[in-house]
C-alpha cells in the first residue's frame, strides 16, 4: 500500500498509534464498544471556548479551562492572563515586557479581539465544538476507565487535564479515537435552526479547518424531560465526580429554594443527594425527575494557521469589559462612584439569602464529614 502521508498537510493528518499501556488500551476498547450501544452522535449544547498560545516547537498550548460559552469570556481570560505576566515582568524588573503586556490587556478591555501577538507570540481565542454520543437508553454516561479520582465533594480538587494540554495533529491517538475525530470533523450544522448563519459557518469551517483535535472529555448532568429528551441542567465538569458533586449542590442547596420545596420536599432532596454521594452512579432519582452524568465530547478544529477561533454566528452576547461599563453607565444602570452618595451595600433578595444560609450548610455538613475521617 502507498504513503500518502508526506503529501497531506500535517493540519490534515490523523495519526493513530496501538495503545502502549493497559488502561489505554481499555479505554480503547471501551471506545469502540460505545460505538455499538451508542451509535447516535447529537451536538452538545453549543460550542465552548479558550486561550492559547503558540509554541516555537509546535502546536498550541492551552492555557486555561475549555469551559467558556461565549467569546468575550476567554478575551476577559486572556486579559487577566496579560495583566498577571505584567506582575510577573515588573517583579522580574523587565519594565518593557511590563508595559506590553498592560497595553494588550487594556486593548482587550475596549476591543472584541479573537487574536493577539506579545513579546513575539501569538494568542488566540480558540473554539471548540461539544458531541454527545446516544442510544436507545439516551446519552452515554461515563465509562469504566473514565479518570474518577476525586472523593465526594473534592472534586474541584482534581487538576483539569486540558490545561497545558498541546494542541498538535501530529501527535498519535487510540484506533478508536481516531476513527471519532474522523467521525466529528465528517459532521456539519443541518439547514435552519438557530443562531442565523450557523451552518454557513459550520460548511466554511469544514473547508478551512479540516483537521481537529479531541480535547480530554467533560461531563455534565442532563434531566430527562416528561416526552423523553434529555435537558442540560449543569456542565463543564472535568471528571464524573465533578458533575455528581455539582448535581448533590443543587438538590441541597439550589432546588429547596427554587422550586419552593416544603419541609418534606427538602428531606427527600438531601436523601437523593446523599445516595448520589453513596453510590457514586450515573444517575439519581427524586420525586419523579431523573438524572445522568452525561459525557462530552470536544473538538478543536484545525487549519494551516492553528486551532479555529470564535465563528460569527456564535453567541457572543457581551461586548469588551469597558464598553460594557461605559453603555451601562450612559443608560444609568450603574451609578459613578461620586454620584453614589448612599454608599450603602445592595439589599440581597431573600432567595439569594436563603441559598447563602443553605451553601453554609453544606459546607458545615461537608466539614463534619471529614472530620469524622
Amino acid at each position: 500500500m502507498s504513503d500518502h502521508s508526506e503529501r497531506v498537510p500535517g493540519y490534515r493528518q490523523i495519526r493513530m498509534a496501538a495503545p502502549d499501556a493497559p488502561v489505554a488500551a481499555l479505554a480503547d476498547e471501551e471506545a469502540w464498544r460505545a460505538r455499538d450501544a451508542y451509535p447516535g452522535i447529537l451536538g452538545g449544547g453549543g460550542p465552548v471556548f479558550g486561550v492559547a498560545r503558540e509554541r516555537e516547537e509546535g502546536g498550541w498550548e492551552v492555557l486555561t479551562r475549555f469551559a467558556d460559552p461565549a467569546p468575550q469570556d476567554s478575551r476577559d481570560t486572556m486579559a487577566a492572563l496579560f495583566r498577571r505576566a505584567a506582575r510577573d515582568a515588573e517583579a522580574a524588573g523587565d519594565e518593557a515586557a511590563r508595559d506590553e503586556y498592560l497595553a494588550a490587556a487594556g486593548q482587550l478591555d475596549w476591543e472584541a479581539v479573537d487574536e493577539m501577538t506579545v513579546r513575539g507570540v501569538r494568542h488566540r481565542v480558540v473554539r471548540a465544538e461539544q458531541f454527545i454520543r446516544t442510544g436507545p437508553d439516551g446519552p452515554e454516561p461515563p465509562r469504566p476507565s473514565d479518570p474518577d479520582p476525586a472523593p465526594v465533594g473534592r472534586s474541584h480538587e482534581v487538576p483539569d487535564p486540558v490545561r497545558g494540554m498541546v494542541i498538535d495533529t501530529l501527535q498519535a491517538t487510540g484506533m478508536s479515537e481516531g476513527i471519532l475525530k474522523v467521525e466529528l470533523l465528517s459532521l456539519v450544522r443541518g439547514p435552519g435552526g438557530t443562531p442565523a448563519g450557523a451552518r454557513a459557518d459550520s460548511l466554511r469551517a469544514a473547508s478551512t479547518h479540516p483537521g481537529g483535535v479531541l480535547l480530554p472529555v467533560t461531563y455534565m448532568i442532563a434531566e430527562r424531560s416528561g416526552d423523553g429528551e434529555w435537558e442540560p441542567v449543569t456542565g463543564g465538569c472535568h471528571t464524573p465526580q465533578g458533575a455528581r458533586d455539582a448535581l448533590a449542590l443543587d438538590l441541597r442547596v439550589m432546588a429547596p429554594v427554587l422550586r419552593r420545596l416544603d419541609e418534606a420536599e427538602r428531606e427527600e432532596y438531601a436523601r437523593a443527594a446523599d445516595r448520589l454521594d453513596a453510590e457514586r452512579g450515573p444517575e439519581a432519582a427524586v420525586a419523579g425527575r431523573r438524572f445522568r452524568v452525561v459525557r462530552i465530547e470536544r473538538l478543536v478544529r484545525i487549519g494551516p494557521d492553528g486551532p479555529e477561533g470564535p465563528r460569527p454566528s456564535d453567541h457572543d452576547p457581551q461586548p469588551p469589559v469597558k464598553v460594557h461599563d461605559q453603555q451601562l453607565r450612559e443608560e444609568g444602570l450603574v451609578p459613578d462612584e461620586e454620584d453614589d452618595e448612599y454608599g450603602e451595600e445592595t439589599e440581597t433578595c431573600p432567595e439569594v439569602r436563603e441559598m447563602m444560609a443553605l451553601a453554609e450548610k453544606e459546607r458545615e455538613r461537608r466539614r463534619r464529614i471529614e472530620e469524622a475521617g
